[in-house]
């Protein structure tokens, strides 16, 4: 053998092995299922930072994004269409979103992220049992602690206003807790249910609030609702009517108080989730996720705005304060 024919067999020795590892390198599909629409991409945005801190390049794994754009009766047919692609696992924004993926399969992991009601998904919170776990706000639970809040803020305060997706059953059931609590408070509430978050349907929301002489608006956000945030706080805004929420990312934007999860943080945990199942833990070893913590915030500048003093009390209690 030449010298020359000898180096090119070492060398084609040599490759074999790394293109036999480069082919074996799988790349993950992760199929997303939302209820709402790309926004708000800041949640997005912290899920997929997650992954990537957590060793998940770009060139290991694929999402496949699935939104229903708040039109829940898309979510199956979406759900079908990831199933289809054959994901290694389902993240589920939202009840709705997390009730079609667990319909649409039993084998694919499903990890649901910003549910109210997980015992609607899994067994039980500590033994998920099947292909289904997640993280959950427990939001209906803290109803009386932030109309409690909300009259603290507003010391007079009567009749509130309170806009939800009535096309969410999740939504919808949260406004039922804050009616069961708002009596024992001196609060009377006002619904406004509505079905789509469009500038005309907000609009007449508010002004149907105005003219009934609320003292303020509570905005029960979901992926719809907090996607179209600016649009209902510029509405808001017009009435010089003070708005209070659910996630501190409605205050960032310019509402006056929230009192709720870390979101962002909910979605970095999720991502946590998702490398696990990526790494083999199986779904019915991780149990579902309770906050433990929650987020009192305060919008100076939005106060000043509309010529409001803070009570100190509520001052003291706050997480942040927005200057």
């Amino acid at each position: 053998m030449t010298r020359l024919a000898a180096l090119g067999l070492a060398l084609v020795l040599l490759s074999t092995p790394l293109a036999a590892e480069a082919q074996s390198v799988k790349i993950a599909r992760v199929g997303v299922l939302s209820g709402g629409s790309a926004e708000p991409s800041l949640l997005l945005d912290a899920f997929r930072q997650a992954l990537r801190d957590l060793g998940h390049s770009e060139g290991s794994i694929l999402i496949e994004y699935r939104f229903a754009e708040s039109r829940p009766e898309r979510l199956p047919g979406l759900a079908a269409e990831l199933v289809r692609l054959d994901v290694d696992v389902i993240v589920a924004i939202n009840t709705p979103a997390s009730q079609a993926a667990k319909a649409a399969t039993r084998t694919i992991p499903i990890v649901f992220t910003w549910v109210v009601d997980p015992l609607s998904l899994v067994a039980s919170l500590a033994r998920p049992g099947g292909n289904v776990t997640g993280l959950t706000t427990m939001s209906g639970d803290l109803s009386p602690k932030r109309l409690q809040l909300l009259k603290e803020t507003l010391p007079g305060l009567s009749r509130v206003a309170v806009l939800w997706n009535a096309g969410n059953p999740t939504a919808t059931r949260f406004f039922k807790d804050m009616e069961d609590a708002a009596p024992q408070l001196g609060i009377r509430l006002q619904p406004l249910g509505v079905r789509g978050a469009g500038s005309d349907e907000v609009q007449s929301a508010i002004d149907a609030a105005a003219r009934a002489g609320a003292g303020a608006l509570f905005v029960i956000e979901e992926t719809m609702l907090l996607a179209n945030r600016t649009l209902i706080l510029n509405q808001a805004a017009k009435r010089r009517m003070p708005s209070a929420s659910t996630n501190k990312e409605f205050v960032q934007a310019g509402g006056l108080v929230s009192y709720g999860v870390n979101l962002p943080d909910m979605f970095r945990q999720t991502a946590r989730y998702v490398d696990k199942i990526l790494r083999g833990t199986k779904p019915a070893d991780l149990p579902v996720e309770q906050p433990t913590k929650f987020e009192l915030l305060v919008n100076l500048k939005t106060a000043k705005a509309l010529g409001l003093t803070i009570p100190q009390s509520v001052l003291l209690r706050a997480d942040e304060v927005i200057q």
